[in-house]
């Protein structure tokens, strides 16, 4: 079952990294047009983010410390640079994945994220819908504006 779920996290980055690189340029990354909270940018530094923190530190024990705040303040990072953060992040979720079995997903997840318990699989399923929902903004944000 693990295996699965790795292969949905990299296939779902893979369309993550193939979003953003179809954007014209780095401008248009980072434009917000009028009711957009977020640029496609800072939604691409927050899954990044999000998946180092919540699989790398704390699954895989990568060491990796989270700046939440710079992932929704961090402005004009080339998209090359971002294209890279997030190959990284391909590689670390592939390691840490690799690194487990399936004996994990039952075992309580370390930290009470929505204020109770929860299992790593109930966890990395609720991070899969995470992935998939900003996914979907930034794919509707580049077809908007390209």
């Amino acid at each position: 079952m693990i295996e699965s779920i790795q292969k949905l996290f990299l296939r779902d980055l893979d369309r993550l990294i193939t979003e953003i690189e179809m954007y014209p340029n780095n401008d248009s990354l980072w434009l917000k047009p009028e009711g957009i909270n977020n640029s496609s940018g800072t939604l691409a530094l927050h899954l990044a983010g999000n998946l180092n923190h919540f699989i790398g530190a704390v699954i895989g024990q990568s060491g990796y410390v989270r700046d939440r705040d710079a992932e929704f303040n961090d402005r004009d990072i080339p998209k090359t640079d971002i294209v890279n953060l997030l190959k990284e992040t391909r590689t670390m979720l592939s390691d840490t994945f690799e690194a487990k079995n399936d004996e994990l997903l039952g075992l309580k997840y370390p930290l009470e994220v929505f204020g109770q318990p929860i299992t790593h699989g109930e966890f990395l399923i609720h991070l899969l819908g995470h992935l998939n929902y900003h996914l979907g903004q930034i794919n509707y944000h580049r077809r908007l504006l390209t």
